[in-house]
């Protein structure tokens, strides 16, 4: 019977209840004390109580059971999963990763938990302030397992294979092209179907955002109607054989086991949910007389420190587009950044280096290391007719941006066995032009 079915808005104070029991909100009230069909309320606070009413996250979840019944956590192995930004010695390269690999499900099964993959990061969970990027690569669904992120948010980025998510607040199916949100302290589990790869941008101390505009106007990048956040979905199912609850604690996995469904949640309100957005929906902006605009104009959610101005992490898209710039060189310019540059490839040919990068593999240019187009690219930009035309067409790179100097994991060095030992290589080819008779 179940179809999906969405809602749409950033950040809105949505209600949502299951058509087989109408009228399970309480109306009025947060906590009556006897709830409709006899359901338990229980609060999941996004925020402290007393942030300004603007940055304030809360809902209101009505339950079969509240989700403390449940027996202790106990550790679990967390594979290769980590925090610990000391394993190898730090390294400045320029690093690219070829196409991470996924196991055959005969050979290894692997769901998206135990498929979780730490490739780089900083700072730590405990003191709420710091990122990590993660791979998964996964073969099988989620069986009476969910997973919860105590330490932050989990920004997915599917480039292989649909996700089908089922959450506390609903269900979402999440495609390549898309993106979904789930909120720390949101439960999950995620279904697929054959091999299954992607990126996630995790982020501890603070919530995306939709970035500021500025002289932008009210309108523009991706608009705060195309989020879609689901409806509410619960199943009253009794699992006598255990269902595991896994919960992501100061960057360990912990396990407990509870005899029912977490997705037992009748009804909901408030303005903390899970969301997804379709990358195809963001409203380009770009130059339309001469030179670049920064990659900024490209953001399309942000995660603020109390910096002004300064993101603990930007995530950023390059999507299909006209260029029009003229007298300019218009792929991306040489550049080195006080940010760090993490890059993958949802499908398609990126326009600065399009051998080598490949979809399901990922660049990371660290803080301060030189970086742009290799010496093909910049040929042929240098060479070319500039007439209007179509760049990245077919194409969706995208970048997670961040404030911290990141530390590459001994898995992305080393373990993963995917590393680009030859990437230095691109930038060989590039001639010397200068001539100082010639203007």
């Amino acid at each position: 019977w179940f179809i999906l079915q969405y809602m749409s808005g950033f950040g809105n104070e949505h209600v949502s209840e299951d058509p087989r029991c109408p009228g399970a909100l309480p109306e009025g009230q947060n906590n009556p004390q006897v709830c409709p069909y006899g359901l338990y309320a229980e609060q999941l606070s996004g925020s402290a109580f007393t942030c300004p009413r603007p940055t304030n996250k809360r809902s209101w979840l009505y339950r079969i059971l509240p989700s403390v019944c449940h027996k202790p956590f106990k550790p679990l192995e967390e594979g290769h999963l980590t925090h610990n930004w000391d394993e190898v010695e730090p390294d400045p390269n320029q690093l690219r990763w070829k196409p991470f690999e996924i196991p055959k499900a005969s050979q290894n099964k692997l769901d998206f938990v135990s498929g979780l993959h730490t490739l780089c990061g900083a700072g730590e969970p405990r003191g709420r302030n710091g990122i990590a990027v993660h791979i998964f690569v996964c073969n099988t669904s989620m069986l009476d397992r969910c997973l919860y992120n105590s330490d932050g948010d989990f920004l997915i980025v599917p480039q292989q294979g649909k996700l089908f998510i089922t959450t506390e607040f609903g269900k979402m199916l999440v495609e390549p092209n898309e993106i979904c949100v789930i909120q720390q302290g949101m439960r999950f589990s995620v279904e697929v179907f054959g091999e299954t790869r992607g990126y996630i941008l995790e982020v501890y101390g603070a919530h995306f955002e939709l970035p500021d505009l500025g002289p932008i106007g009210a309108n523009g990048l991706a608009n705060p109607r195309d989020f879609l956040v689901p409806v509410a979905w619960y199943e009253d199912r009794q699992v006598p054989g255990g269902y595991t609850v896994i919960s992501k604690y100061q960057g360990k996995l912990f396990a407990a086991q509870q005899d029912f469904s977490p997705f037992n949640v009748v009804a909901w309100h408030g303005n903390y949910t899970p969301y997804k957005y379709h990358l195809e929906k963001f409203m380009v902006i770009n130059s339309v007389a001469f030179d670049h605009a920064d990659p900024s104009i490209f953001t399309v959610l942000t995660a603020k420190t109390t910096r002004p101005g300064v993101a603990l992490a930007d995530f950023v898209i390059f999507p299909p587009r006209w260029g029009v710039a003229n007298n300019t060189f218009r792929p991306p310019y040489y550049h080195r950044n006080c940010m760090s540059e993490f890059m993958g490839l949802i499908k398609g040919h990126y326009e600065a280096k399009e051998e080598g990068f490949q979809p399901g593999g990922a660049s990371l240019h660290s803080m301060m290391t030189p970086h742009g187009p290799d010496a093909d690219c910049f040929e042929k930009a240098s060479k070319a007719k500039l007439e209007p035309e179509r760049v990245a067409e077919g194409t969706m790179a995208f970048m997670f941006e961040s404030s911290l100097s990141l530390a590459v994991t001994k898995w992305g060095l080393q373990t993963s066995n995917r590393l680009d030992k030859n990437y230095y290589k691109c930038w060989e080819p590039l001639k010397i032009h200068f001539n100082p008779k010639r203007k």
